[in-house]
């Protein structure tokens, strides 16, 4: 981790935290710290700065720790995309963070196997713990905001629009004709889907609602690859 996410629970005083488990762990054989020695700590939900190890055991690890910074800040786009292979889901999760998302909607599609649904991954916890995993990577503390949708027609129909409102509206869809855009500079919905891509009936759905159909190429590329591929593209 290249950030210790601090919680709230975690201060003992107004600037003094103490940590233990998975941060310990990470701090003691990563970092390789000794009382005196500097980190890169943040608050999840607010600012960023550094802790001062005042104290190693393998029990716990105190730190002294000024916050004088605000995290980076968010990227201007909303994902949709196709629940992925609960695999896939929990990496896609820790990139899409990484990147600085801040609003992901998880949704059906003809091709999302009903038994993903059921997966563990969805649990709350666990979107969290790989949110969490991705704001260490990038030095964020701003967790996004992650909401399912089980029906498709019902979410594009009633809901899309307003949540795409004011923004450049994308859909990757390999037999598109339009190749998709660089360095967008309006915010950006961005819609993915599951392996094989959106059918056709979806894809015509997304068009009413706005959506233009993007390719990136000739090559058929895996959700995990096209999703910071295309942010990368659309935003950089």
């Amino acid at each position: 981790m290249n950030l210790i996410l601090l919680l709230n629970d975690d201060f003992t005083s107004e600037t003094t935290v103490r940590l233990s488990g998975r941060r310990l762990e990470h701090i003691r054989t990563v970092h390789r710290v000794e009382p005196g020695d500097e980190l890169v700590a943040g608050l999840l939900g607010g600012g960023i700065g550094r802790g001062r190890v005042t104290r190693l055991s393998h029990e716990e690890v105190e730190l002294e720790v000024t916050l004088d910074r605000n995290p980076p800040p968010p990227l201007p786009l909303t994902l949709v995309v196709a629940l992925p292979r609960p695999k896939v889901l929990a990496r896609v999760l820790a990139a899409v963070a990484s990147m600085g998302v801040k609003r992901i909607f998880l949704i059906n599609s003809w091709r999302v196997e009903k038994s993903y649904w059921a997966t563990p991954r969805l649990d709350p916890l666990d979107i969290r713990e790989n949110l969490i995993l991705g704001l260490e990577q990038s030095c964020d503390t701003v967790l996004p905001q992650v909401e399912t949708r089980r029906f498709f027609r019902r979410f594009v129909e009633d809901e899309l629009d307003g949540i795409a409102a004011g923004s450049s509206r994308l859909v990757a869809h390999p037999p598109a004709t339009v190749a998709c855009p660089r360095a967008v500079a309006d915010p950006v919905t961005l819609a993915i889907g599951p392996e094989g891509g959106f059918i056709d009936e979806e894809i015509d759905s997304l068009v009413r609602c706005g959506f233009t159909p993007i390719h990136l190429g000739s090559r058929i590329l895996r959700v995990e690859t096209v999703i910071p591929y295309l942010i990368g593209r659309i935003t950089g």
